[in-house]
């Protein structure tokens, strides 16, 4: 279930729990400034969800690229975003990575337990999803997908060793509230706020997440 985010300043993302993925789409560009592209979408085929894909196996129904130049079709631009809803208004909401962020994956496990460090550290996080597939995102300064392997090397890790991956550029994330098949929908874990529209670094990061992904094994 998707949260409400209390307040009326900018930034706070999404309204509220029965908001439209297009007014949710749009909002993300327009007070985020993030670039956002439409993806695929559920399907009701006799009394099941499938993807619009086509794919009875899909692994992600609902919620990846429609099309292989997605890249070229995210767009910053609210009024872009709005027309593009406008003609598929059930399409999931998709955030490509390597542009205004990167995101660090980890278990749904190892997330919990570095959020509790973190906030113990008194670490200021950026927003943080929490998706069906039980894995957490944590969004970072771009340029992570590069820095993060020889970060965790300094931990005295191996990075193939971890559950711990960044998805950069060419990569993308779904965004709440977009649903996953009937897995259920993409929440944030720590949402979107005016406080944590500067994105930490992965740098600031990376010592936590990796200290659970290890716990975690």
């Amino acid at each position: 279930m998707e949260e409400t985010i209390p307040g009326t300043e900018a930034a706070q993302i999404p309204k509220q729990r029965g908001e439209s993925l297009l007014d949710t789409a749009v909002r993300y560009a327009e007070e985020r400034h993030w670039d956002v592209f439409p993806g695929t979408w559920l399907e009701a085929v006799d009394g099941v969800h499938r993807c619009s894909c086509g794919d009875a196996a899909c692994p992600a129904p609902g919620a990846h690229p429609a099309r292989q130049d997605w890249p070229t079709q995210a767009t910053g631009s609210a009024t872009v975003a709005r027309r593009m809803w406008q003609k598929q208004p059930a399409a999931s909401i998709l955030l490509p990575t390597g542009r205004t962020f990167d995101a660090i994956s980890v278990p749904e496990t190892a997330g919990f337990l570095a959020l509790a460090r973190m906030e113990r550290m008194e670490l200021t996080l950026g927003p943080v999803t929490l998706t069906p597939a039980r894995r957490m995102e944590f969004f970072v300064l771009p340029g992570a997908a590069a820095k993060v392997p020889e970060l965790v090397r300094g931990l005295g890790w191996s990075l193939p060793s971890l559950d711990l991956a960044v998805l950069g550029e060419g990569a993308y994330v779904a965004a709440p509230p977009t649903r996953v098949g009937s897995w259920g929908a993409v929440q944030w874990a720590c949402r979107p706020t005016p406080a944590n529209r500067w994105l930490p670094d992965a740098e600031e990061l990376i010592s936590a997440l990796a200290y659970a992904c290890g716990r975690d094994r």
